[in-house]
């Protein structure tokens, strides 16, 4: 993927089931500010928790991410 590109799991978001998961330049892109501020967010709950699918793989759960930007007005 080229730098300026955006990641397939972002201009697709809308049709990633709930159960899926996402990876930070999704994140990044999503909020649109850097990792750095992603990571702050989450240490302030702002965003939801990631967790780690293996040891070298951090990933957000769609639903939850749907749930932090929407709130109930799904």
């Amino acid at each position: 993927m080229k730098s300026n590109e955006l990641p397939n799991a972002l201009v697709n978001f809308d049709q990633l089931p709930n159960s899926a998961y996402v990876r930070l330049p999704v994140m990044t892109n999503l909020y649109g500010v850097s990792a750095t501020t992603i990571w702050r967010y989450v240490g302030e709950g702002k965003i939801p928790k990631a967790v780690k699918l293996t040891p070298r793989t951090t990933c957000w759960n769609v639903g939850e991410i749907r749930k932090a930007l929407f709130g109930n007005n799904l």
